[in-house]
């Protein structure tokens, strides 16, 4: 696939839609990103736990951002398009207009975001229901994916929106709809989010034990009769109207989507790791885990505990002062304190279970919150950088638990290949591999989850002969990073402490239960 001379530059255009943003970028057939833009998106919180956004304005943000870096391929050719999105419900009418999913009725506002927590009651009774196709989901159904907030808008909001609407899209298939007309879906979207299984498609028993029975009308046309794999070109590619709003060739390769952490997964995990002597060199793929660090992930809980620290204010003033990122500074400060005390490890006795909106892996437990045990009348700098480090070290030992719950099922995991934001901080990557044991690949491009949906653009336009050869020749390996073989003890420890953590919080919760 390499451009010999004379031969024109083939680009493709991977957008990303996040919880906060549209990200796109133009990607070159090495992987390089070549160029990105951003738009913000807006978010409402009409209540607690309820989260919506507006297709409206997705698709608006879509469209800016892939029109300025279009303009990037210069007299080079886009061959395709690829989209990743979160695993957001989008509700259409039967005219395919926007229609409302809120007691307010405002229309603009149709889509139940993927943190959305209002369909608590329905995943409870979906998940006493034990029916097989759990099994595909982890054993329970976490109010995250689709159904319960399915259901839910059936016993809430019956008249308003569910009797009068057409389709149920998830975000990354309503994308590809806009792009081409095509109501297909992605099997991605569908097996993850919504119980359909690729051997035996939907399961009738299932919609109709838990209430949703007017789902199989007309072959389930309003959640998706036509699945197609990830990076298999959809429909009759961009339709004329879509190039013109999104400023790229009519006609092009438009591929089906991903789910956005699942497009950072093909931008990093079958990179060639030849001469790198990890342990997945000679492994298959299913060896390799990865990791994407973005706000869903850990962001929120990182923020969330260092801005609500007394110490915040200081740390602002400090890292202005000294030019950096406040993590950046506060990285920085723990090595410091660690030259200082070199006897011991720092934040030994400070213990965090990072949950605060729940747990959607490995227990899918949305009733679980955040928990500190450890800490002190302290206020300083000193007090919120070991407030920081025990976050990180509870985000590991999450990951560690997901890849506990894998060995028990089976897997077998030798190597962690991470991308996103949150791979930029070596402190972060650091303590991921010391909690985990296992070596961390990062990758060359750190927008992985852009190229992962490039590459999707890029096995739908045929220039590669599978989405394996995309991935292998688009993704580059970068930076290794080794676990410290001192700490092994130290972490053994420290995940021992971390399941006492969520065992003792659900015997708090029993103790309380009768007075709830």
């Amino acid at each position: 696939m390499q451009k010999e001379k004379g031969e024109e530059a083939l680009f493709y255009v991977g957008v990303d839609v996040g919880t906060a943003s549209v990200r796109a970028a133009l990607v070159n057939q090495a992987g390089t990103v070549v160029d990105q833009a951003e738009e913000p998106l807006e978010i409402w919180e009409p209540q607690s736990d309820h989260y919506e956004q507006s297709s409206a304005d997705i698709w608006k943000a879509c469209c800016a951002v892939t029109k300025k870096v279009a303009e990037s391929a210069g007299s080079g050719q886009i061959r395709g398009l690829g989209f990743d999105a979160t695993c957001s419900l989008v509700v259409l009418d039967k005219s395919f207009q926007s229609l409302a999913v809120n007691v307010e009725g405002d229309h603009n506002r149709n889509v139940i975001m993927w943190m959305d927590h209002r369909a608590g009651s329905q995943v409870d009774r979906i998940n006493k229901t034990k029916h097989a196709v759990l099994r595909y989901v982890g054993g329970v159904m976490s109010v995250e994916m689709q159904p319960p907030k399915l259901l839910w808008l059936k016993e809430n909001l019956r008249q308003e929106c569910w009797d009068k609407t057409g389709q149920f899209f998830d975000l990354p298939d309503f994308l590809t709809w806009k792009a081409t007309g095509s109501l297909t879906r992605s099997l991605c979207t569908l097996v993850c989010k919504w119980t359909y299984t690729p051997d035996g498609g939907w399961d009738d028993s299932f919609w109709m034990e838990i209430g949703l029975e007017d789902l199989l009308e007309q072959n389930y046309a309003k959640i998706g009769n036509q699945v197609v794999s990830p990076g298999v070109c959809v429909g009759n590619k961009l339709t004329p109207e879509a190039a013109r709003e999104l400023g790229l060739p009519q006609g092009i390769a438009v591929a089906a989507a991903l789910i956005d952490a699942h497009a950072g997964g093909l931008g990093v995990i079958g990179a060639d790791v030849t001469g790198h002597h990890l342990p997945c060199e000679k492994e298959p793929i299913m060896s390799r885990l990865a990791l994407i660090c973005g706000t869903s992930s850990c962001h929120m809980a990182i923020d969330h505990v260092v801005r609500g620290h007394n110490g915040y204010e200081e740390l602002q003033r400090r890292a202005a002062e000294s030019g950096q990122h406040v993590y950046a500074y506060l990285n920085r400060h723990l090595d410091q304190m660690r030259a200082s005390r070199p006897e011991r490890i720092l934040g030994a006795d400070l213990h965090v279970w990072p949950d605060f909106h729940g747990n959607r892996s490995p227990l899918a437990d949305v009733t679980l919150k955040g928990m500190i045990v450890g800490l002190t009348l302290s206020k300083g700098l000193d007090d919120l950088a070991l407030l920081y480090l025990a976050t990180l070290r509870g985000i590991a030992l999450g990951t560690r638990h997901i890849i506990e719950a894998m060995k028990t099922s089976g897997h077998a995991v030798s190597s962690l290949f991470m991308c996103g934001g949150l791979s930029k901080n070596p402190l972060f990557v650091q303590v991921h591999a010391d909690v985990t044991g296992l070596p961390v690949i990062l990758s060359k491009e750190v927008e992985s989850v852009l190229v992962g949906a490039a590459i999707l653009g890029a096995c739908a336009s045929s220039d590669f002969s599978s989405i394996q050869e995309a991935m292998q020749k688009m993704g580059r390996v970068g930076n290794v990073v080794l676990p410290d073989p001192e700490l092994r003890r130290f972490y053994e420890k420290k995940f021992g402490v971390f399941l006492q953590l969520y065992h003792h919080q659900r015997e708090y919760q029993r103790m309380m239960e009768d007075d709830q």
